[in-house]
C-alpha cells in the first residue's frame, strides 16, 4: 500500500518501506553491473586472435598472437638456463606443478622480442594445456639450444624443465602432466622437451594416446660425436668411468662394438624411428640438423617455425657466434646488450679418442645412417 496521507501510514512506515525499496534497487543494479562484467569478461576470453592469411607449410593459418611485456612465465621454478641435455631436469629435481616466476631463466633477447609484440593480450584468459609439440630427443643433439631459441617467439610456450612424463612419470596422470605446463593463451602452442622419449620404448604409444595430432621434433647429430659427447658428460658426473675405447667394444681384440652401451645404442637412429613411425606419419615429425643448428641457427630456426605454422619472427639478428664456446648466444635485434649463453655445460672439451676407434665406430653407424637418411628423406652428410 502507498503512503498516501499522514493518517493512513506514520512517517516512520512510510520511511522504512521507502528504505526497503532502496535497497532493493541497490541490490539489483549491483547484479546488474556484476553480469555485465562477466559477459564482457567471457566475451574478451572467446575472442580469437588474429591470424595471418598466409598458410604454413602444412596449409593451416599462420599464428600471430598478442603478448603482455613482462607477461611470460617460464613455469618451472627449477630450470635455469644451465640445465643440461640429458636425461635430468637440469637441477636435480622435479619440475614444480604450477610453479614460475614470470621472465625468471628467459634470455634477454626473449623478453626483447616479447616486449615488442602487439600487447593486449588477455592474459586472465590464459589456461594450462596439455603441449600441442614435443621436443623428443636425442641427448646431447641439441635439445636445449633448439628449445632456448624457440623460447624466443611470442607464440610459443614452453616448460624449461624436462618433466619426463612419458618415460618415468606416466603413471602420475594427465592432469598431473598438465599442472606442469606454462598457462598460454589461445593461438599460442605449448611445447617442452626430453630428450629421452626418442629411445623409450612406450613413448609413442603414450603420447599417441594424448594426442595422435602431436608434433614431434627430434634434433640428431653425427652419432661417432653424439656418444663421446654423451661419455664427456659422464665422466664429468662420476671420475671412475673406464675409457671411451674400452666401453666401446664387448671385445677390443675382434673390435666387436657394444651396441648396447646407452652413448652407442642412442645414436641408432633408425631404429629407434621405426618405433615412432608405427604411431605417426614422417608428416608429423620434424628433425633438426644438430650441426646446423650451430653454424646456421637461424636458417633452421626457421624450418622449425615453417612445422609449427609460426610466422618466421626468429631471424639471424637474433643470434651471435661465441667463438670461444663454439655455439651460438643470443642476442638483442637491436645489437645492444650483453649476449644470453648457454650454460657452462655446454661446449665441454672432449677427450682425445684413439682414431681407429672413432674409424670403427664410423664403418660401425654407416649403414644405419643410411637408413636413416632414407626413412626421413634427409641426408645430413654424417659419413
Amino acid at each position: 500500500m502507498a503512503c498516501r496521507t499522514f493518517h493512513q501510514r506514520s512517517p516512520s512506515t512510510c520511511g522504512a518501506r521507502l528504505g526497503r525499496s532502496l535497497h532493493k534497487l541497490l541490490a539489483m543494479l549491483s547484479l546488474f553491473t556484476l553480469s555485465l562484467f562477466c559477459f564482457y569478461l567471457l566475451a574478451g576470453c572467446c575472442d580469437s586472435l588474429p591470424l595471418e592469411p598466409a598458410l604454413s607449410m602444412q596449409g593451416r593459418p599462420k599464428r600471430t598472437v598478442t603478448v603482455q611485456p613482462g607477461e611470460e612465465e617460464t613455469s618451472s621454478g627449477s630450470y635455469t638456463p644451465a640445465a643440461g641435455d640429458g636425461t635430468g631436469t637440469g637441477t636435480g629435481t622435479e619440475p614444480q606443478q604450477g610453479s614460475g616466476a614470470p621472465e625468471a631463466g628467459r634470455p634477454p633477447a626473449a623478453r626483447e622480442l616479447n616486449g615488442t609484440a602487439k600487447t593486449g593480450g588477455r592474459w586472465w584468459c590464459a589456461l594450462r594445456r596439455l603441449p600441442e609439440a614435443l621436443i623428443i630427443g636425442v641427448k646431447k643433439g641439441g635439445t636445449r639450444a633448439l628449445l632456448e631459441f624457440m623460447r624466443l617467439h611470442p607464440a610459443v610456450r614452453a616448460l624449461g624443465a624436462e618433466p619426463h612424463f612419458f618415460d618415468r612419470h606416466y603413471g602420475k596422470g594427465l592432469q598431473w602432466y598438465r599442472n606442469l605446463m606454462p598457462k598460454a593463451l589461445d593461438g599460442q602452442i605449448v611445447m617442452e622437451k626430453t630428450p629421452r622419449y626418442f629411445v623409450t620404448a612406450e613413448a609413442p604409444a603414450r603420447i599417441h594416446a594424448m594426442s595422435k595430432d602431436t608434433k614431434l621434433i627430434v634434433v640428431v647429430r653425427d652419432p661417432v660425436t653424439r656418444a663421446i659427447s654423451d661419455y664427456t658428460q659422464i665422466i664429468s658426473k662420476a671420475a671412475d668411468i673406464p675409457g671411451f675405447e674400452t666401453l666401446t667394444f664387448k671385445n677390443r681384440t675382434t673390435g666387436l662394438v657394444d651396441a648396447s652401451w646407452s652413448p652407442l645404442w642412442i645414436g641408432i637412429y633408425a631404429q629407434h624411428l621405426e618405433n615412432w613411425l608405427q604411431y605417426f606419419p614422417l608428416s608429423q615429425m620434424h628433425f633438426v640438423s644438430g650441426e646446423k643448428l650451430i653454424t646456421d641457427p637461424a636458417g633452421e630456426l626457421g624450418k622449425v617455425q615453417d612445422f609449427l605454422g609460426l610466422q618466421r619472427l626468429i631471424t639471424d639478428d637474433h643470434f651471435f657466434f661465441n667463438e670461444t664456446k663454439g655455439f651460438p648466444c643470443l642476442k638483442k635485434p637491436q645489437g645492444n646488450g650483453k649476449p644470453h649463453c648457454l650454460g657452462k655445460t655446454k661446449g665441454r672439451i672432449h677427450p682425445n679418442i684413439d682414431p681407429r676407434v672413432v674409424e670403427k665406430l664410423r664403418d660401425f653407424y654407416r649403414p644405419f645412417n643410411r637408413h636413416f637418411y632414407q626413412m626421413t628423406g634427409q641426408n645430413f652428410g654424417w659419413e
